[in-house]
This record gives structure tokens, C-alpha cells and sequence, in this order.
């Protein structure tokens, strides 16, 4: 590029290229000197100061800009969008560049340049997408083109609206005409940009019976003209949908222009499957679109141009009303607004902009045909060949109901069943989406929640292929992703039941219904205090489910937990994530429940210990105040006296009697510190209490993670592996002395061991069952370090 740019003849053109190549490059090459500094980017980049007096360099400014759009670690995605660009994104902010410079021509020069400018990329784009004869408006909103058509067709069919204004659309209101299907907030952009009140627009339903439910209803329509016209309103325009935003479906755009002919109304179409007008084959129904009043087209995305301007596409006579409605300008600044997209059409040529829109169409395509293959995965637009759009979602065979979602509720299931099982598949289905959106980013994904279909995943490349790079590969890559999530849905939509069933009959664990969460279930732990017909937060129940959360997060099992509050009320609750087939339920329910109670005994063991020292304190203040006072009359009031007291302690020395307290946690009780200064040693006290635990051990296999069955098969399988577990715990507590068994014969302590001295041999040498026998008095005799003390040779019980 440097090369090119020698043969510029004007320097600053020439530099303006180099500049804009060399701020790229520093933008470009940001992310990898940020993850060379490891997050030691200055913080005062973020926080707004005075401006400086002395300036800064280009190279500060361009190191702040990076700063800004970096900063976040959460916004990885975007910066990845940056760096995949490519020199056709530079040439369209290149262009951005280049108005501001051309602005700076004097006025004859610049008049010749704009206008060729505009008449260029006016010819290529109606030619490109068969829109012969048309004029083109440059816009930066998508729906600011259609609001000056909106005016265009105002000043077209109320020829006194100059004059008279509002008073002649009040004597006859114009209507507005928009089908179901439209993208949400449309009519009420243009009734703002337009002045118009909200009855002015006329909300067409799409088919319910024959058609696609995201086409509009053509007899319908048809009828709400002639009632319009029976009230003395005026049909005004019509937007129809060439690929709808929601699915990509087409509208029967050639009947609806017969319908506009004949009541004169003005037909505008927008939509994706426009851009395969740019095609050598398309199908009929975007063909007619050729033949409508107006279009708008997105080529940016399209053509993965950033900073490109939308393009509305439209025929008109009088050029006085196009200048009047806001479509034409004599400014050489709105002029500009092309030169983007005239440079970057340009660049690509004729070809380029084909082949890039011909790709997303193939990838569409092979997606398409790739989902037909795969089980228990809807495709939504099966029936449209033609629309580069694709949306799919989850679905699950259930007994005694539809495989294929339907309006109408199934006549053997409750409306509630129903409603929840909708719920319930839409929560898997924005889970999947959200999974193949991080596995798969150069997919494009989108999530999004129909009103009769429920939430489905969207695939339209023509809206994002050629921005993010996406081939043919991430299409295989995203349809092995799909098959690899299908059996952790169906195994956690089949194991709802089954947790449900064992938190029912559980005590102390309550099961939430909660429709919107994708996991296996959600469940709250009732403690002693809890108050079940309050929905206020519990404290007490949070500082629970909040050790909870932590002890099973420490588990290192394959399942997620959360806690948030429940779904009908502020109460913590557990939420468990998604789970796979070898799933033990019975375990996971019996370790929340198990777990639950151990921490709120614990915290009641820990608020009952706080009372109790707290109490013992005061007694001890109390005895310790007695025993003063009791040591005062039994030494006398002469004593004290510093001089005298010294005096009479040397005549007649007092015994003092060692009197203490001791405080044991275990018992609750002062007790005396006699047997301690007498007998050297400190008394054990009570035996604590065993902490609890579940009723049931289960053994695993090294390296078996929490929560997961011994093996993987039928249900008799897993009885059988479950019983072949018992009955190996059986022998290994036979062999180590477990509960309930006796110790072996050699190692009773009433029999001797074979080896042993007799008892009268024990007795010579001072040793009997395991024990010194030696006279009272005597010291304790001292041992080689080779000798064996036989105190420590008796087994130990396990229940000890």
C-alpha cells in the first residue's frame, strides 16, 4: 500500500493514507500489547480530566482511544471484530477521512465532485440490485429513509399540505400500513418522526391457517383498506418485508403491489432477502420487489463494510417534492455521505460484492440442510428455499403430546402443563443459544423469543458472515457443537421429574418451580425458623444457602450451582445447572439436604456457645468476686495494708490455697481447677458430640467425581453395581474390625498371642493384659528406644 500511495499526486491525500494505515495499525496491534502488559494499563485513562495546555502527540491521542476501547476484559469479542476488518474496511473510513478534506475545495469543485460522487453510487447500487431508474437517499438510521418516504407520499397525495398543514390530515387521516411481523418500535418511530398520532397506524395480522405465520395476511389487509375507506381515512403506505427481521420470511410482495395500484397507495419493502437481488438466480416473490415504490437497503453489513451509510432506493418525477420531503439536498455535506460506500464499491467491484453475498446464501444453505439430519432440533423456515436466513430450535418428543409445536393447546394437556412445558423448552433453548454463541462466535448467532414458536436460535449470515469471517468450517463446527449439547438437554428435561420427585420426599427441602431456569432444578432448604408464608428475604436462610453454594462448589462435580433469589419471592434458593446421564439424583439431593443441616446446626451450635460463654463470663466475674471477698476475711483487714501486710506475711507466712476456674465449651460449665494443680493433668470433660452425616456412604471408584453412577446403563445394571458395592464395604469392614464384628482371634486381648509370655511369665516381669505392673511410689522406669510399650498393642474399636 505504501507503493500506491507514492503515486498520489496530491501530498495530502498521500498523507492522509498513511496516517489513517499507521492509526489502524496501532489500533490493530493494541489487544496484544495489552496482554503483554498484563492489565498494567494506567487507570487514569478512564477518569475524565482537564485538557492540556501543553497538547499531546498522535501517538498519546491513538494510545488513549485504544485504552478506551480495550479497557474491559468483557469486551474481547469487539476488539476481535476490529482486527478482522481488512482493507475494505479501511477504504470506507478512509472515506470518512476524505469528506472532511473535500469539504475544504472551493464551491464549484466540490458541487462536481459530490454530484459525481452521488450519481455514481446511485447507478451502481440500481443496477446492482435491479432497481432501474431510481434515486437513492444516504442515511445513517435504517429508519430515517422510510420516514422521508412516509413525508414523500404525505406531500404526494395531500397536494394543499404545504398550506394548510395538520387541518388537511385532520379531515382525512392518513393510514400507515405495517404487518405483525414488522421489527418492534418501527410504527412508532415514524408516527414521531412524522407528527402523526398512533390510530394512524394500522397493524396487519399475519396467516393463521394457510401460509407462513410470518407473512402477511393479503385478504386481511385487503379488508382493513375498505374499512379505512368507509371512515373516511386515506391509505397512505404500505411496508412489506422481503425476509422478515425475526425469521427472513417474504411477504407475497407481488400481490400486495396489485393492492397498492388499485387504492393508490405507496408500497415500501425492506428486508434481508433483498440483497440476493444482487444474484443471478432469485426467486419470485423478491423479485417483485423490483417493481415497488421504494426499498432500503443495508449494504454495510452485507458487504461487511463499516461506517457505510443504508440506502434507500425509490422512483419519483418531481423533484420538488423529493427536495420538500427531505430525500434530495442541495448541501454538499449530505452529499458526501456516499463517498464510503463509493469507495468501497470500488474496491470490492461487481464480483466481490456478489461473491461475498453468495457465500452467506451457501452457508445459510448448508446449515439448513445439515439441521435436517439432526434429531430433535426444529427448522422454523424449512418451507422458504429462498431466505438466507435459518432458525432452529430444541424440541422434546414428550407421551401424550405433539412433537411439533402448535398454537393450539393439545386437548389431553392442562393450558398450565402446557405453558409450563413451553417455559421449560424455551429456558433449554436460550441455554443452547447461549452455548453455541461462546463455542462458536464466528457463527453470529442470535437469540431471540417468538410469540408463537418460543425462543429460537438464529442463523443469518448475510447480516454477519462478512464481518466475522464466517466459512464453511464454523457451519460443521456449530452443527457438531448442537449434536454434542442435545444429550445434556435431554437428559436434564428427563431428570426435572426425577429431582423433583426426591426434593418431595425429602424433609427440609422444598422444590421451587421455576419455568425460566434451563437447569435440572431449583431448591430451598426450610430451617427451623423459616416462615413459609412470608416472600420477604430471610438473613438467616441466606447466610444457609450461602455456605451451601460453597460447600457444594467445593465438591468439584460436573454440575453448576447458583444461588439467587426464588422465583416468586426474595427467598435464596440453590439453583442446580444442566446434567448428563449418568447423573446420581438420589445422591445429589441427600448431599443438599445432608449439608444444609449440618450448617445450620452448626451456626445454632456456634449462636448457643456465644450465649454460653457469655453467661459463664458473668458466673466466673461473680465466683471471682466471692472468693476475694472470701480471702479478705480469712487473711484479715491488716494484711492488706501494704507496709503491715508485709510485716505480718514474714512473721506469720499465710498458706495460699490455689483456687481457679476453668470453663468447658463442651459442657457449659465452670468448673474447678483442683484436679489440675493436684493431679498435673486437665480433665477431658464431656465427649463432644459427632457431627452429622448422611445416611448413606456411597464408595467410588478413583477418580469417580461427585454425583455420577458407578456405571453407565440400565437400571438393573445399577442395582447390581450398587449391591456389589455393599456387599465389598460388608467385607472390608470385616477385615479392618468394623462396627458390629469382632476383633480376630489374634489380637484379643484376653487370649495370649502366639509369642507371648504366660500370665505367670507377665506377672516375673511386672507386665499383665497389655499393663506395667509396678509398686506405688515407684518412678516410672525408663525405656530403650527399641523396647514396645503393650499399652498401645490392644485394637482399637472402630466406634471409638
Amino acid at each position: 500500500m505504501d507503493a500506491s500511495l507514492e503515486k498520489v499526486a496530491d501530498p495530502t491525500l498521500a498523507e492522509m493514507g498513511k496516517n489513517l494505515k499507521e492509526a489502524m495499525k496501532v489500533l490493530e496491534d493494541s489487544q496484544r500489547r495489552t496482554e503483554e502488559e498484563n492489565g498494567k494499563k494506567l487507570l487514569s485513562g478512564d477518569i475524565p480530566g482537564p485538557l492540556q495546555g501543553s497538547g499531546q502527540d498522535m501517538v498519546s491521542i491513538l494510545q488513549l482511544v485504544q485504552n478506551l476501547m480495550h479497557g474491559d476484559e468483557d469486551e474481547e469479542p469487539q476488539s476481535a471484530r476490529i482486527q478482522s476488518i481488512g482493507e475494505q474496511g479501511h477504504i470506507a473510513l478512509l472515506g470518512h477521512s476524505l469528506g472532511a478534506y473535500i469539504s475544504t475545495l472551493d464551491k464549484e469543485k466540490l458541487r462536481k465532485l459530490t454530484t459525481r460522487i452521488l450519481s455514481d453510487t446511485t447507478l451502481w447500487l440500481c443496477r446492482i440490485f435491479r432497481y432501474e431508474n431510481g434515486c437513492a437517499y444516504f442515511h445513517e438510521e435504517e429508519r430515517e429513509g422510510l420516514a422521508k418516504i412516509c413525508r414523500l407520499a404525505i406531500h404526494s397525495r395531500y397536494e394543499d399540505f404545504v398550506v394548510d398543514g395538520f387541518n388537511v390530515l385532520y379531515n382525512k387521516k392518513p393510514v400507515i400500513y405495517l404487518s405483525a411481523a414488522s421489527r418492534p418500535g418501527l410504527g412508532q418511530y415514524l408516527c414521531n418522526q412524522l407528527g402523526l398520532p398512533f390510530p394512524c397506524l394500522s397493524r396487519v395480522p399475519c396467516n393463521t391457517v394457510f401460509g407462513s405465520q410470518h407473512q402477511m395476511d393479503v385478504a386481511l389487509l385487503e379488508k382493513l383498506i375498505k374499512d379505512d375507506i368507509e371512515r373516511g381515512k386515506l391509505p397512505l403506505l404500505l411496508v412489506a418485508n422481503a425476509g422478515t427481521a425475526a425469521v427472513g420470511h417474504t411477504d407475497k410482495i407481488g400481490r400486495l403491489k396489485e393492492l397498492c395500484e388499485q387504492y393508490g397507495m405507496w408500497l415500501h419493502v425492506e428486508g434481508v432477502n433483498l440483497a440476493t437481488l444482487a444474484l443471478g438466480y432469485v426467486s419470485s416473490s423478491v423479485l417483485a420487489a423490483t417493481k415497488c415504490d421504494s426499498m432500503t437497503l443495508t449494504p454495510g453489513p452485507w458487504l461487511g463494510l463499516p461506517a457505510v451509510p443504508a440506502v434507500t432506493l425509490y422512483k419519483h418525477d418531481d423533484p420538488a417534492l423529493t427536495l420538500v420531503a427531505g430525500l434530495t439536498s442541495n448541501k454538499p455535506a449530505d452529499k458526501l455521505r456516499a463517498l464510503p460506500l463509493w469507495l468501497s464499491l470500488q474496491y470490492l467491484g461487481l464480483d466481490g460484492i456478489v461473491e461475498r453475498i453468495k457465500h452467506a446464501c451457501q452457508l445459510s444453505q448448508r446449515l439448513q440442510e445439515s439441521l435436517k439430519k439432526v434429531n430433535h432440533i426444529k427448522i422454523l423456515v424449512e418451507d422458504e428455499l429462498s431466505s438466507p436466513v435459518v432458525v432452529f430450535r430444541f424440541f422434546q418428543e414428550l407421551p401424550g403430546s405433539d412433537p411439533v409445536p402448535k398454537t393450539v393447546s393439545a386437548p389431553n394437556m392442562a393450558p398450565s402443563a402446557m405453558g409450563r412445558e413451553r417455559n421449560s423448552c424455551d429456558a433449554l433453548n436460550r441455554w443452547l443459544g447461549e452455548q453455541l454463541k461462546q463455542l462458536v462466535p464466528a457463527s453470529g448467532l442470535t437469540v431471540m423469543d417468538l410469540e408463537v414458536e418460543g425462543v429460537c436460535v438464529r442463523f443469518s449470515p448475510v447480516m454477519t458472515a462478512a464481518g466475522l469471517g464466517t466459512r464453511g468450517e464454523d457451519v460443521d463446527q456449530l452443527v457438531t457443537c448442537i449434536r454434542s449439547q442435545l444429550p445434556v438437554l435431554t437428559c436434564t428435561l428427563q431428570l426435572r421429574e426425577e429431582f423433583k420427585q426426591e426434593v418431595t420426599g425429602t424433609a427440609g427441602l422444598l422444590y421451587v418451580d421455576d419455568p425460566n431456569w434451563p437447569g435440572i432444578g431449583v431448591v430451598r432448604y426450610e430451617h427451623a425458623n423459616d416462615d413459609k408464608n412470608s416472600l420477604k428475604s430471610d438473613p438467616e436462610g441466606e447466610k444457609i444457602h450461602a455456605g451451601l453454594l460453597k460447600k457444594l462448589n467445593e465438591l468439584e462435580s460436573d454440575l453448576t450451582f447458583k444461588m439467587g433469589p426464588e422465583y416468586k419471592s426474595m427467598k435464596s434458593c440453590i439453583y442446580i445447572g444442566m446434567a448428563c446421564d449418568d447423573t446420581d439424583v438420589s445422591e445429589l439431593v441427600e448431599t443438599i439436604a445432608v449439608t444444609a443441616r449440618e450448617i445450620e446446626e452448626n451456626s445454632r451450635l456456634l449462636e448457643n456457645m456465644t450465649e454460653v460463654v457469655r453467661k459463664g463470663i458473668q458466673e466466673a466475674q461473680v465466683q471471682l468476686q466471692k472468693a476475694n471477698e472470701e480471702r479478705l476475711l480469712e487473711e484479715g483487714v491488716l494484711r492488706q495494708i501494704p507496709v503491715v501486710g508485709s510485716v505480718l506475711n514474714w512473721f506469720s507466712p499465710v498458706q495460699p490455697s490455689q483456687k481457679g476456674r476453668t470453663f468447658n465449651l463442651t459442657a457449659g460449665s465452670l468448673e474447678s481447677t483442683e484436679h489440675t494443680y493436684v493431679y498435673k493433668v486437665q480433665d477431658t470433660g464431656v465427649t463432644p458430640p459427632q457431627t452429622p452425616s448422611g445416611t448413606r456412604n456411597k464408595l467410588r471408584l478413583p477418580g469417580q467425581k461427585p454425583f455420577k453412577r458407578s456405571l453407565r446403563g440400565s437400571d438393573a445394571v445399577s442395582e447390581t453395581s450398587s449391591v456389589s458395592h455393599t456387599e465389598d464395604l460388608e467385607k472390608t469392614e470385616q477385615l479392618s474390625g468394623g462396627p458390629g464384628q469382632e476383633a480376630p482371634e489374634a489380637h484379643r486381648p484376653d487370649e495370649p498371642q502366639p509369642g507371648a509370655p504366660t500370665p505367670q511369665e507377665a506377672e516375673q516381669t511386672g507386665i499383665f493384659q497389655g499393663r506395667a505392673q509396678r509398686p506405688e511410689g515407684d518412678r516410672p522406669q525408663m525405656r530403650s528406644p527399641g523396647s514396645r510399650d503393650l499399652r498401645f498393642a490392644q485394637p482399637v474399636n472402630s466406634h471409638l
